[in-house]
């Protein structure tokens, strides 16, 4: 009897553990419009759990020196035909496995990103994605200890972050 008690105080709080972790979680589905800083541009993002790191559209990249640091500078475009030109730093250069491709060399920058109310600066990697219906990809990085993923819905939230100076 008492094996049994035992037992079933163990399950209670372990269950409790589990529904007070996913209740303090956002339900997202995996297309969401997410709004980029700076330039306060949204974007359709598809969230991605097999991807690191968050990935933007960025056909044309040009590397300059600033104060003796290396830049980039580079256009994003969302599907209205909206143009931010952004210049960040380059936070380092990023050697992505591709699926039945070569490694890639991408530059790397900080950008805040938002999602419903989630605001996070997070590094981005620069890529063409002008091939792939989503302008951006959010890896595990943004995602991790705030966001649940539901496969079965998309737009479930508008990003109602404010600019974070």
């Amino acid at each position: 009897m008492k094996r049994y008690l035992f037992l079933i105080t163990i399950i209670c709080i372990s269950l409790f553990s589990f529904f007070s972790i996913v209740e303090a979680k956002e339900v997202v589905g995996w297309i969401e419009k997410v709004r980029v800083y700076p330039g306060n541009l949204v974007l359709h993002a598809k969230l991605d759990t097999g991807a690191d790191n968050c990935s933007l559209n960025a056909p044309h990249i040009e590397y300059f020196e600033h104060k003796n640091e290396k830049w980039v500078r580079f256009e994003a475009v969302n599907r209205e035909g909206n143009t931010v030109t952004l210049e960040r730093k380059l936070v380092r250069t990023a050697r992505v496995k591709r699926k039945g491709a070569k490694h890639q060399e991408r530059p790397v920058v900080l950008l805040g990103i938002c999602i419903g109310n989630i605001y996070k600066e997070v590094e981005v990697n620069l890529v063409d994605r002008s091939h792939y219906k989503y302008q951006m990809l959010i890896g595990r990085k943004f995602l991790k200890g705030d966001l649940l993923i539901d496969s079965s819905v998309k737009y479930t939230l508008e990003p109602k972050c404010k600019e974070v100076q």
